[in-house]
């Protein structure tokens, strides 16, 4: 099954913050100052209409909207307050970004094996299997953030097919990981 990332779903707010074709740097990037404006604006209890059904995870996607905006500093200062796998996964891919590659296996080794990775493992594969990918290939039965860390460093501010590959399936995680994490915060339930 082929994964799919439809802003729309996460109602016209988050809409607004995901539209474009942003493909995050393997690095800091650049903060994209004009959505600095409405992330300001967007907190916890307006992300969803309704009741939240889990802060710790509506947290995580203020952050991860933040991070995927190159707001570095923001995302950090609400994922290093979380203190659950999900704030791990974050915390782990800002510190890639850094990038500050020890400190984010640190935070990888605190996640565990999170229910996003196998989505994640299997939209890769997908890729690698159409041949849409070059490297780098799940080469085993669960997603390994260690080595994505380490092909991370090696292909960061590099122009290479690499480094596009790596930033693209950089935002696969992002997308599979944020629309977990919304879906545990969410009491709306969005169509899988």
């Amino acid at each position: 099954m082929t994964w799919t990332f439809n802003p729309v779903a996460y109602g016209p707010a988050v809409a607004e913050l995901l539209t474009g074709d942003r493909l995050p740097e393997l690095g800091p990037g650049r903060a994209n100052a004009a959505a600095r404006p409405l992330l300001e604006q967007l907190t916890v209890e307006r992300l969803v209409p309704g009741p939240i059904a889990d802060a710790d995870m509506a947290r995580c996607c203020l952050a991860a909207l933040w991070l995927h905006h190159d707001f570095l500093d923001e995302s950090h200062k609400i994922s290093q307050e979380i203190e659950t796998p999900s704030g791990s996964y974050w915390h782990g891919i800002l510190h890639r970004r850094e990038p500050d590659y020890g400190n984010a296996k640190y935070w990888f080794r605190r996640v565990g094996k999170h229910p996003a990775m196998e989505p994640l493992r299997l939209a890769v594969a997908e890729l690698a299997e159409k041949g849409e990918l070059i490297a780098p290939a799940p080469r085993k039965s669960a997603w390994d953030a260690f080595a994505f860390v380490d092909w991370c460093e090696e292909f960061a501010g590099k122009e290479s097919a690499q480094a596009e590959v790596c930033r693209r399936v950089q935002l696969l995680e992002w997308q599979i990981l944020f629309d977990w994490c919304w879906r545990e915060h969410s009491p709306i339930k969005l169509e899988a």
